[in-house]
């Protein structure tokens, strides 16, 4: 069953991906040379973009429960996911990039996800959190 989640190319990244590139942002994917291979660089606004999914990155929204079977198994791997996304993002941050984590209740609650990013693309803002 775990061998068919994927780490790339998400629906949930499709979904920001398709927004963006409407809205004329051009972008590269999971850049290498950066911190967490952020999902999303937008290099020309020296932005990076995450997309989170509530259950891997231990969401505090309906979409995560904690699973009954392995407590201290998926206590340690969500744990050591959100330690991971915070070191990533303050070493982003300590690089200037500007740095957006999109959350998949988000995407799920039908936010107007793009023009939330468009906004903050536009602003100037360090950080951007777009939850549902």
């Amino acid at each position: 069953m775990m061998s068919g989640i994927r780490g790339k190319n998400t629906r949930p990244e499709w979904i920001v991906r398709r927004t963006l590139h409407a809205r004329g942002f051009r972008y590269r994917l999971h850049v290498r040379e950066l911190p967490g291979h952020p999902d999303i660089v937008l290099p020309k606004h020296r932005a990076v973009i995450f997309v989170h999914g509530c259950f891997w990155h231990g969401h505090d929204c309906p979409l995560f429960r904690w699973p009954k079977t392995r407590p201290e198994f998926w206590q340690t791997k969500i744990d050591r996911n959100r330690a991971n996304d915070s070191r990533h993002q303050m070493a982003l941050q300590a690089a200037g990039w500007r740095v957006a984590i999109v959350w998949e209740c988000a995407l799920r609650q039908r936010l107007d996800v793009g023009a939330l990013l468009a906004e903050w693309i536009a602003s100037g803002e360090a950080l951007c959190e777009i939850r549902g």
